[in-house]
């Protein structure tokens, strides 16, 4: 299970006004979602979710719906950190801890890193695709973590 932050979550009302301004209604399980990738150090799997909820009453599909909506109106981000499992994070551009961000996988354990923005710094060379000069790239970083590398 995924480890937790120690801030204070937004209200209720505050999910459900991120819900309605991107045209969802907001259903608990919804809610539920957002609530647990808040919450989350790190971006979940479907299964690290359903493993998270499961005292919650939600079935995997339920679950799986729901991020599958939550990221096509765009509150959530969906990424594959080169292990073909997708993972999510709840996207806040405002936020440097779940705005873009580079991420660490393990090759060893699998564990997933959020790392700071400013850890990695990409310098447009000529003739680097726009794409990479508009800094609107995935950053994903593999190797051993401390646990595996000692």
């Amino acid at each position: 299970m995924a480890a937790r932050k120690n801030t204070p979550q937004p209200s209720l009302s505050d999910y459900q006004e991120r819900l309605r301004a991107v045209g969802l209604r907001s259903t608990a399980a919804r809610v539920a979602v957002l609530r647990e990738l808040e919450a989350a150090k790190v971006p979940l799997s479907h299964a690290d979710l359903v493993e998270a909820m499961q005292d919650a009453g939600y079935d995997r599909v339920t679950l799986y719906r729901n991020l599958t909506d939550l990221t096509e109106a765009g509150l959530v981000i969906r990424a594959d950190l080169g292990d073909h499992v997708w993972r999510f994070e709840l996207k806040d551009d405002q936020s440097a801890e779940h705005g873009p961000h580079p991420h660490f996988t393990c090759t060893d354990c699998g564990s997933v890193a959020c790392l700071p923005v400013e850890s990695v710094h990409l310098k447009p060379a000529k003739g680097t695709p726009k794409a990479l000069a508009a800094q609107s790239v995935d950053i994903q970083l593999r190797g051993r973590c401390d646990r595996c590398g000692q």
